[in-house]
């Protein structure tokens, strides 16, 4: 008679390969190789007596009887981790944090934010990803998501982390070469650099309405190349205001139609979780709301 040992072998992996989409996935999800997960889930095949995962070069997706077993198996695996971070303090918390971040943070201040929140919590491993794409978090096995903007439809549970602003920036030597634009109109006599998203350059968005395509000699889908490109006198953009506060203090950068208020736009992070949320993705989450300082209203 299989012991209960033998029982719960391979539910794990089971489990996280249909969450994940994929054995590699799952790999990332429970810290082993995609090999080991693949003969787990093998194992508890053979066991059971009964194929669960459907294979295929290109897809893998449970059967029927894979479908059945997930939907019994996967919500008391959930409660054994949420069992386990209720008995954890925040000071002792521990386990990967696998977080996707926007780039239009700029990454000196993803990079400043990471090793703060691992100074805190030196016992949290955090996976981070740093890409404007739009992950499944639930496919590639992430436990949470900044996105800016308004949220499309979704299953995902948001909560907002409050407004973020954005201004115009030059640095003084472009400003001292072309001359300090007074109006809207006078961009266009500027060198605007443009922030791509799906391959065009996003506009000058401001909070009447008004805006304006930028034309200058450079675009980039990178925040931070935007930044280097102002920073060396290449021309105007928009920035979030967040992303370039150390540089407006210290007056390598300028705001340029300050008495023109720019637009604001939401920002909000998702998770996946059904119930409750795991204490390390919590205190993440409590972190980046100290961190980004932005309005809630």
């Amino acid at each position: 008679m299989a012991t209960i040992l033998e029982k719960t072998a391979g539910l794990l992996a089971f489990v996280r390969t249909v969450d994940a989409g994929s054995f590699a996935g799952a790999a990332k999800l429970i810290g082993a190789s995609p090999s080991a997960v693949s003969k787990s889930v093998a194992r508890l095949e053979q066991r059971l007596g009964v194929r669960l995962l459907q294979r295929s070069t290109r897809t893998l997706s449970p059967t029927s009887e894979g479908a059945a077993y997930y939907e019994r198996v996967a919500p008391h695996l959930r409660a054994i981790e949420e069992a386990e971070d209720i008995v954890q303090i925040p000071g002792n918390v521990r386990g990967v944090l696998r977080v996707c971040v926007p780039t239009t943070f700029g990454r000196p201040l993803i990079s400043a934010w990471s090793g703060s929140f691992l100074e805190r919590y030196p016992d949290i491993k955090l996976d981070l990803s740093v890409t404007d794409r739009r992950v499944d978090l639930i496919r590639e096995g992430f436990d949470l998501a900044v996105r800016i903007g308004d949220l499309e439809d979704t299953n995902l549970v948001g909560r907002s982390l409050g407004v973020l602003q954005y201004v115009l920036g030059a640095s003084p030597d472009y400003l001292q070469r072309r001359g300090i634009p007074r109006t809207i109109d006078d961009l266009k006599q500027h060198a605007c650099l443009g922030h791509l998203l799906a391959g065009r350059p996003q506009p000058f968005t401001f909070a009447d309405g008004t805006r304006i395509l930028p034309a200058g000699p450079f675009d980039s889908d990178d925040a931070q190349s935007l930044i280097e490109a102002v920073l060396k006198g290449v021309g105007i953009t928009q920035f979030m205001r967040l992303a370039i506060e150390g540089d407006l203090a210290t007056g390598r950068l300028n705001v340029v139609l300050p008495e023109i208020p720019m637009f604001t736009t939401p920002i909000y992070v998702l998770h996946a979780f059904e119930r409750q949320l795991p204490l390390r993705a919590r205190l993440f989450i409590d972190f980046l709301v100290e961190a980004l300082g932005v309005d809630s209203n």
